[in-house]
Order: structure tokens, then sequence, then C-alpha cells
């Protein structure tokens, strides 16, 4: 018997079976594309990651961030208006520091008492109740300043302004 022929026939076939396989090979798309076309993307790439120095600024340029006379009353404000008396300026108001400015706003609340409501005790000023932690606004020179109520005792108040605190007694109103 004649081995060949079957031999011959299972090879034929094996051959005509992969024959696909091998076209759909050649036909496959690499992920990355030829060097010709990749050449337009790093140009554009290259002249991203350029470093460019900026121009000089002028040396007398003030910082938007910090300008120089930021904390000064505004100048067109006519209660910061120089008052002129016998030829010369009134001299610049001093500039209060936080411990005085809280002194300052603490002397304005004139609480009337404290009440007991729920077990928390509150401060009334006017006809208002507030508890510990309310922030509230309190006006000085015609400039807000925002308080916060840290205690209240039977008998005195605390208020913090910027990391200071101050106790002030509290006076019933009669």
């Amino acid at each position: 018997m004649n081995l060949r022929a079957p031999c011959l026939a299972a090879l034929a076939g094996l051959v005509l079976a992969l024959l696909p396989a091998a076209a759909l090979a050649a036909r496959v798309n690499p992920d990355i594309p030829p060097p010709q076309k990749r050449q337009a993307t790093v140009t554009v790439a290259e002249k991203l990651a350029e470093k460019r120095t900026p121009s000089a600024l002028p040396a007398d340029l003030a910082s938007p961030f910090n300008p120089p006379s930021f904390d000064r009353p505004e100048q067109g404000d006519p209660a910061n208006a120089p008052i002129v008396r016998g030829g010369s300026p009134k001299p610049a108001p001093r500039v209060l520091t936080t411990r005085e400015t809280l002194e300052t706003l603490a002397a304005q609340i004139n609480p009337s008492g404290v009440m007991m409501l729920r077990d928390t005790p509150r401060l009334v000023i006017g006809n208002k109740p507030f508890e510990v932690g309310t922030r509230f606004t309190a006006t000085y020179n015609n400039q807000d300043y925002e308080l916060e109520l840290v205690a209240i005792d039977r008998t005195t108040f605390t208020l913090r302004y910027r990391g200071e605190e101050i106790t002030r007694p509290i006076k019933p109103v009669r």
C-alpha cells in the first residue's frame, strides 16, 4: 500500500487551510504609524515643548498681588481726607493692631444678658440670642469685621478676631 498519496493529500489540505491565515497576517495594520507619518506629530510636539523666555517686565512694575498701598484707606473717601488747620495736614491715622481692633469692636457690643435654651447658653444682644460658634459682623470706621462668639459664661462672654480673644463682662440693661 502506498502511503504517499494520503500524506500528500493531508499536506495539501493543511497548506490550503493555512493560506487564508497567512493572507490575513500580511494585512495586519501596525499600532505605530510609519516614521514619515509620525514626523508631523513629532514636529508639533517639539514646538510645544520649546522653552521660551518671556519678555522682561519693567523694574518699577508693582505686584498685582501685593500693591504697596493696599491697606490704606481710599483717597476718594471724604471721611479719610486730611483736615487742614493752620496750613498743615492732619497726620495719617495710625493703623490698629488686631488686638486693638478687637478691643474697639468688643467695646461696641453691649449684650443685655444670657438665656438658657435647651441647656445651651445664649448671649442676648438687642432682641437676638446668639450661641457659641456664631459669627457676626461688626462695623467700625465704615469697615466690616467678622467676629466669632467663642464662650458664654453667666457674667462674661468671649469674642475672637483673627486669633485674638477678649473676654468682656455682661452688663444687664435695666
